[in-house]
C-alpha cells in the first residue's frame, strides 16, 4: 500500500476558451491549470474536479487527451502527466419537497460516464454549462440517475448553512434517502467549520467516511483541506475501495481548518454583523436580539446531536487541525515563491520540511508560524456568516523554545 494525498472537491471557474463554469471562481481555474498545481505547486496526487459535466468542459478534458497530456485509466480516474490522478465530479443543487436545497457531489470512474451524465443534466437544468445548477428533483432521484450511470454520490460541506443536508434540509439522512440509498452513500464530505470531533456528535455517522476536501475556488485554496489516503494505486476503483474502508484501503488521516477558521462556525447576526460567543445553540443575537442570523455550524450540530460529547467509531482517522500556509502571519506571495522553489511543493512544506530547513529559505519568525501552523498551535478567532475566522496576533517566545516546534 502507498499513501497518497487526496482532495476530491474543486471548482472550475472559466473554460479554456473563457466560459465561465463556476460564477464565484477564479478565472484561473481551469481544467488544465488545476491538474499543473496539483502536480508543480500543491503536492496533491489525487483530485476530484466537480464541475466536469459542463460541454464546454468536456471539451478541454477532450482536448488534453487528444495531446496526449491525460490519459484514460483502465480502473478509472484520468492521469495527467503521469503524475496527478483526476477523479472526474459534478456538483449539483438538489431540492426536497419542503423547498431545502443541498450540493451533493457526482464522481464517476470513465470520461464517457460523465458525458452521459452530462445529457442527463441537460434536460433538469436551465444552463448545463454552468455548475451547481438547481436540478428541481430531490437527492434521492438525483443519487438514482448517478448510480445508474455508475457513479457515486457523496453529499458536500454537510453541515454548512446555505445548501447542505444537516444545515438547510434535515435532522437525520433517512428524511432524504431511502435506506438501500444511505447505503450506498460511501462518504460524507464534512465542510468548513465542521471537524470529526464535532460531527461524530451524530449517531448515524459513524458508519460513514468523512472526507476532508477544499471546496476551493482559486487555485491557492486547492489542498486548504486535504485527505491522506492508503491505495494499490491511484484511480478511481482504488479511491472507492478506501472511502468503503475494504481491502484494506482506507483514509489514514484528515487535515483541515480548525472550525474556528471556517466561515460559518458560529451563528452570525445579518444586522449588526455580529458573531456570537455564548453557547450553542444561539436562536438570535447576543448583542442586539435580531432573529435575522445565519445559524452557525457549531450551533446546528449542537442543536440535532445525539451526544454531548463526541463519540468515533473505532474506523474513524485523527483529524489534524492545520492552518493554511496562506493563513500563516506574514505568508504572502513572494515568501510563498521562496518556499516553494526550494521545497518543490505545500504538501512537502507541511509534511517534510523540518523547522532548521524552513528558518533557512523565510527565517526565524516565519518558519515558527509556519511550524505552529501545520501542528494546530496558533490561536484563532471564530468565523461566522461567510466571514473566515483569523489567526491571532502571536504570542513571542525565545528562540530556544521555538526549536522544541521541531519534529
Amino acid at each position: 500500500m502507498k499513501k497518497y494525498f487526496m482532495d476530491l472537491h474543486v471548482h472550475i471557474g472559466r473554460s479554456n476558451s473563457g466560459a465561465p463554469i463556476k460564477i464565484t471562481a477564479s478565472r484561473d481555474l481551469t481544467f488544465a491549470n488545476i491538474a499543473w498545481e496539483c502536480k508543480y505547486r500543491k503536492g496533491i496526487d489525487l483530485v476530484g474536479i466537480v464541475d466536469c459535466a459542463s460541454p464546454e468542459v468536456i471539451d478541454d478534458i477532450s482536448q488534453l487527451i487528444n495531446s496526449g497530456e491525460m490519459q484514460p485509466l483502465k480502473e478509472g480516474g484520468l492521469i495527467y502527466q503521469d503524475k496527478v490522478t483526476i477523479i472526474l465530479g459534478a456538483e449539483i443543487e438538489t431540492r426536497e419537497e419542503d423547498g431545502g436545497s443541498s450540493h451533493q457531489i457526482a464522481y464517476f470512474p470513465y470520461f464517457e460516464d460523465i458525458k452521459e451524465f452530462s445529457k442527463a443534466l441537460s434536460s433538469l437544468v436551465t444552463n448545463v454549462s454552468l455548475s451547481s445548477q438547481n436540478c428541481k428533483i430531490s437527492a434521492q432521484e438525483a443519487f438514482k440517475i448517478i448510480n445508474q450511470i455508475g457513479g457515486i454520490l457523496i453529499p458536500a460541506h454537510a453541515f454548512t448553512p446555505h445548501k447542505s443536508i444537516y444545515g438547510n434540509c434535515v435532522k437525520r439522512l433517512g428524511e432524504m434517502f431511502s435506506r438501500s440509498t444511505l447505503k450506498k452513500i460511501p462518504a460524507i464530505e464534512l465542510g468548513l467549520s465542521a471537524d470529526t470531533e464535532i460531527a461524530d456528535r451524530l449517531k448515524e455517522l459513524a458508519q460513514y467516511t468523512f472526507l476532508t476536501n477544499s471546496d476551493a475556488h482559486s487555485l491557492p485554496k486547492i489542498g486548504r483541506e486535504y485527505n491522506i489516503i492508503e491505495l494499490e494505486g491511484a484511480n478511481f476503483k482504488e479511491m472507492l475501495l478506501a472511502l468503503q474502508r475494504k481491502g484494506g484501503r482506507k483514509i489514514t488521516a484528515n487535515y483541515g481548518l480548525d472550525p474556528k477558521l471556517g466561515k460559518y462556525h458560529r451563528t452570525f447576526c445579518e444586522i449588526c454583523n455580529y458573531t456570537t460567543a455564548s453557547k450553542p445553540p444561539v436562536y438570535k443575537c447576543e448583542k442586539c436580539g435580531n432573529d435575522k442570523i445565519v445559524k452557525g455550524v457549531f450551533d446546528r450540530i449542537v442543536e440535532i446531536a445525539d451526544y454531548q460529547q463526541s463519540f468515533p467509531p473505532p474506523h474513524r482517522p485523527s483529524y489534524f487541525h492545520q492552518v493554511p500556509l496562506e493563513f500563516v502571519p506574514g505568508v504572502g506571495k513572494k515568501t510563498l515563491d521562496k518556499l516553494f522553489s526550494y521545497f518543490g511543493t505545500e504538501m512537502n512544506i507541511l509534511h517534510k520540511a523540518s523547522y532548521q530547513e524552513i528558518s533557512q529559505v523565510v527565517g526565524f519568525e516565519i518558519a515558527q508560524d509556519i511550524i505552529s501552523a501545520r501542528k494546530g498551535l496558533l490561536r484563532l478567532s471564530p468565523g461566522g456568516g461567510g466571514r473566515y475566522g483569523k489567526v491571532k496576533q502571536k504570542e513571542k517566545v525565545s528562540r530556544e523554545e521555538n526549536l522544541q516546534l521541531n519534529f
